[in-house]
């Protein structure tokens, strides 16, 4: 997971790649290009603050089967497609697909720096949730079997009496348990514990 903003390019035309860097560094983007969608994907660690600019007809793996790859890796790393006349009907199946956004060649040079900024900052908020589930996932793990059964009892909303009866234990043993998850899940509230019960 990187936090630097960082926006990649993936076009066979070295005449694109050339003149979409020189756009975004005027803007003072840092930017990484590549001729091809397998180059992309050795090389870049896709869950990334920043964008991907892709190209939909390539040699080799295309723009769309780029995408389907990223969607399997769970990349947090919107999609803003470029595509020539023939190829709209391509980047709305891409849109329907999860692809941020399009842009038709040839571009227009605020419209797109407009898009890449939007992306950035969606994908910042992409990395923020990823991260915080992963926390949350890490927290749950510190968690004993009873203790995450307590738990189910607990955002269900049940009182430590009504616990202690369903999984047949001393109620003083439920509350030890009780105190456990609370301070494990870092969960300073029932209403907090049910919300990142929600997030996992």
């Amino acid at each position: 997971m990187n936090t630097e903003v960082k926006v990649f390019i993936v076009d066979d035309d070295e005449s694109i790649r050339h003149s979409l860097r020189w756009l975004l560094e005027s803007v003072k983007l840092q930017v990484s290009t590549f001729s091809s969608a397998e180059n992309f994907l050795q090389n870049v660690d896709t869950d990334h603050a920043g964008c991907l600019i892709l190209d939909v007809r390539m040699p080799g793996m295309n723009g769309m089967e780029l995408q389907q790859a990223l969607i399997a890796r769970t990349s947090t790393l919107p999609i803003i497609i470029l595509t020539g006349h023939g190829d709209v009907p391509m980047a709305v199946r891409a849109m329907s697909e999860g692809a941020f956004d399009f842009v038709q060649k040839p571009f227009n040079g605020p419209q797109l720096l407009n898009r890449v900024e939007l992306a950035i900052a969606h994908s910042k908020k992409l990395l923020k949730e990823k991260y915080r589930r992963t926390e949350l996932q890490s927290r749950y793990t510190l968690l004993t079997p009873r203790e995450r059964q307590v738990m189910e009892f607990i955002i269900a909303g049940n009182a430590n009496k009504v616990i202690a009866i369903e999984m047949d234990i001393g109620q003083r043993t439920v509350e030890v348990h009780r105190h456990r998850v609370m301070e494990k899940m870092q969960a300073h509230s029932v209403a907090e514990l049910i919300h990142f019960n929600l997030q996992l």
